[in-house]
């Protein structure tokens, strides 16, 4: 591949920069941008300056900060991260089926992690070969038995108990002139619970991200009804991607979908705009719901309490499966998690593949 030009490189690493400080950059502006670049013909950095500031349109409290970037990228002046660089408030949720973003209202934010940040990271992803496959076969084998199982609103024959079931005692008393020797019986069918998955793609959860997408996948395979989600500074539908037979092209698929990975982390906002979208929430209604995040909630606790207390409302369980848990002595340490600890079912060890497919398989034995 043929390498960029050395004078072309700050035009394209300014946006990637302005990204990476806060600032809304759509590809159009970008495309803007160059075309009045060339336009222009220019014969100085003001000129550049000029055309920067009208195509991609910073807001003018952030102009400050915007110059800052300029000067650093053009002029090679050091430049720390602007003071007001803050996340766009607007969680954004993009759904694998139309690739369209809706905008659900999110609220203030109000710093409650230690290690989590709500800066939003736009990147892409790649993913190296298979791991743990034995623990993800053998979840393949025994969640469709294993995993939790409601009734259903069909019914079926049954040896004994349930109700009468009229219609074949009648044809047995048609073919036995009248007599009925038999009273059969029908029960309801029993059908397995749906799964939901979220999925905490966030910065600090970086080392487990891959490992999560592939427990997805496999789980996605086994069961009948599954949707999965990731979040971080974003809400990402990713059923279709997890559906593909390959998993290695099933993570293909989901690295070209989901864009911000090893971001910031912003559960509340997310699960928020999850229940904000009547389809999605109604993937909850009755649901296995499988929580993969550290918990290390930047955003206002109430948030998150609120959209944890409503997902619990619709979900059959809520099971939060965190990596920090592997230690026996783990206690909570965010004010947001300590705070939604009462309305989870349980807090599980997730610091491994092994260990995520234990508890699925556990699930049926705990609801028993």
């Amino acid at each position: 591949m043929t390498a960029l030009p050395r004078p072309l490189r700050p035009f394209l690493r300014f946006p990637r920069v302005l990204r990476d400080n806060a600032f809304p950059v759509a590809p159009e502006q970008v495309t803007g941008f160059l075309a009045a670049v060339d336009l222009l013909g220019p014969r100085s950095v003001a000129d550049v300056r000029a055309a920067a500031h009208a195509l991609l349109a910073p807001p003018p409290e952030r102009r400050a900060a915007f110059d800052a970037l300029f000067d650093a990228v053009f002029l090679g002046e050091a430049a720390d991260r602007p003071a007001d660089a803050e996340a766009d408030d607007e969680l954004r949720v993009q759904d694998d089926e139309d690739d369209g973003l809706l905008h659900p209202d999110s609220g203030e934010e109000n710093p409650s992690g230690e290690a989590a940040t709500a800066a939003e990271v736009l990147s892409r992803r790649r993913f190296a070969g298979e791991t743990e496959a034995d623990s993800l076969r053998r979840l393949a084998r025994a969640a469709p038995a294993a995993l939790p199982r409601r009734r259903g609103y069909r019914r079926r024959a049954a040896r004994r108990g349930g109700l009468p079931d009229l219609r074949r005692t009648l044809r047995q008393a048609a073919r036995t002139d009248g007599e009925a020797p038999r009273l059969f019986a029908r029960r309801r069918r029993k059908r397995q619970r749906p799964v939901l998955v979220l999925i905490d793609v966030s910065g600090s959860m970086k080392a487990r991200t891959e490992a999560h997408l592939r427990f997805a996948h496999a789980l996605a395979r086994a069961v009948d009804r599954i949707e999965v989600f990731t979040f971080g500074t974003r809400l990402t539908r990713l059923t279709r991607a997890m559906r593909l037979r390959n998993a290695d092209q099933a993570l293909v698929a989901a690295a070209a979908i989901v864009s911000d990975w090893d971001g910031g982390t912003r559960i509340g906002d997310a699960l928020r705009a999850f229940l904000a979208v009547p389809r999605f929430a109604g993937f909850a209604r009755g649901a296995v719901t499988l929580v993969l995040s550290d918990g290390l909630e930047r955003g206002d606790p109430a948030a998150m309490v609120d959209a944890v207390t409503r997902l619990s409302r619709r979900a059959w369980s809520i099971s939060w499966l965190t990596p920090l848990a592997a230690d026996p002595g783990y206690r909570p340490e965010t004010r947001a998690l300590k705070a939604v600890l009462p309305l989870v079912d349980t807090l599980a060890d997730g610091s491994s593949t092994e260990r995520l497919c234990a508890h699925v398989l556990s699930l049926a034995r705990s609801a028993a």
